[in-house]
């Protein structure tokens, strides 16, 4: 099964003398951030406001199963309108960051992984400042690079800009993400993906693409990242 193939890696991963990376590109929402049960409230406002199809009750689940390209076939939403969405949605989640949230256990996993001397950085379509107000001063002070601003569909660039930047090989980077598309834009980057279970895609379906690692917890993260040290 691909889940058995990607814990062997990590029982591997385990072994190795030190961290198996030294960089980590963290995604924000649906990773880092709750914020799914937001998205879902303003995206009915937001298909009117826009012109393409809300999503009935009943798809959201499958929804939840498809790369991003397919749930914007399904939806109907033209691809000239993704920049003036992208910059809707953005002000939307400034306007509403009061009430979203880390998920239970990230503060403690991002203080984890900067004491075990990792680099962290951030990639996200959302806004630098909604990033910092939900992570808090002190989650927002553990992550050294900030790459906010990124189109739906544009992480790759800067996934590579980031890497470039570091100086680091591209196998001692990974990134950190809850969606089919931060997956393909890793590995377009040449760079490995561990995906989280807990964010906007299905497991199944993340399991499927067969990421270089899957996590159902943070705490699984800081086990396979730190090996020995968590």
């Amino acid at each position: 099964m691909v889940t058995d193939r990607i814990a062997s890696r990590d029982d591997r991963l385990a072994g190795l003398d030190g961290p198996p990376y030294r960089l980590v590109i963290l995604d924000f929402d649906g990773t880092l951030a709750d914020t799914f049960p937001w998205f879902a409230r303003v995206l009915p406002g937001v298909a009117d406001r826009y012109g393409f199809r809300r999503p009935a009750a009943h798809e959201v689940e499958s929804l939840r199963a498809l790369e991003a390209r397919a749930v914007l076939r399904h939806l109907g939403v033209p691809g000239w309108k993704l920049p003036l969405i992208a910059r809707h949605m953005r002000a939307l989640a400034a306007r509403d960051a009061a009430e979203l949230a880390p998920f239970p256990g990230i503060p403690a996993l991002l203080a984890r992984l900067r004491a075990g001397g990792l680099t962290l950085a951030l990639v996200s379509s959302n806004r630098e400042d909604v990033v910092r107000r939900v992570l808090g001063p002190g989650g927002a002070g553990l992550i050294d690079r900030y790459a906010c601003g990124a189109a739906l569909l544009g992480k790759a660039r800067r996934f590579r800009a980031v890497a470039r930047d570091s100086g680091l090989s591209p196998d001692r980077i990974l990134c950190l993400g809850d969606e089919l598309r931060d997956h393909d834009a890793a590995t377009r980057a040449g760079l490995a993906f561990g995906v989280v279970t807990w964010g906007y895609t299905r497991a199944e379906a993340l399991a499927a693409a067969e990421p270089t690692h899957l996590f159902s917890t943070p705490e699984a993260v800081a086990a396979a990242l730190l090996p020995g040290m968590a």
